[in-house]
């Protein structure tokens, strides 16, 4: 539901469109629309977006903004993320609230995933 001046939608670079489809479906169950050959969306996923073809990354080492994504089983979580050809760059660990690890996609975009 679109609300008034609220965070509405995200949108990451993306060196290999197909690829990271291929990452998001396998890991998450994210689905997909294509709008040409160098976009793509994504929706219902606790916030939507998309992600444009570019040579260019999403890192928190370049002072991007970090998402992060909630999972029920952290480690199972990890597992699909290396066998879906993700590179882990930050092993789970702890910190107040929780626990988390961070990841970086195909395309090389950063993410963390955190749970209990």
């Amino acid at each position: 539901m679109n609300q008034h001046e609220k965070i509405n939608y995200v949108e990451f670079p993306a060196k290999d469109l197909t690829a990271t489809k291929t990452f998001f479906q396998s890991v998450f169950g994210w689905s997909f629309t294509d709008y040409g050959p160098e976009y793509t969306a994504f929706e219902n996923q606790g916030l939507d977006g998309g992600f444009f073809q570019s040579d260019l990354v999403s890192s928190t080492a370049n002072g991007a903004a970090l998402i992060i994504v909630y999972s029920d089983q952290l480690e199972a979580t990890l597992a699909k993320v290396e066998q879906a050809g993700g590179s882990i760059l930050r092993p789970i660990y702890s910190f107040p609230g929780g626990r988390r690890f961070h990841f970086a996609e195909p395309s090389g975009n950063e993410f963390a995933v955190w749970g209990k």
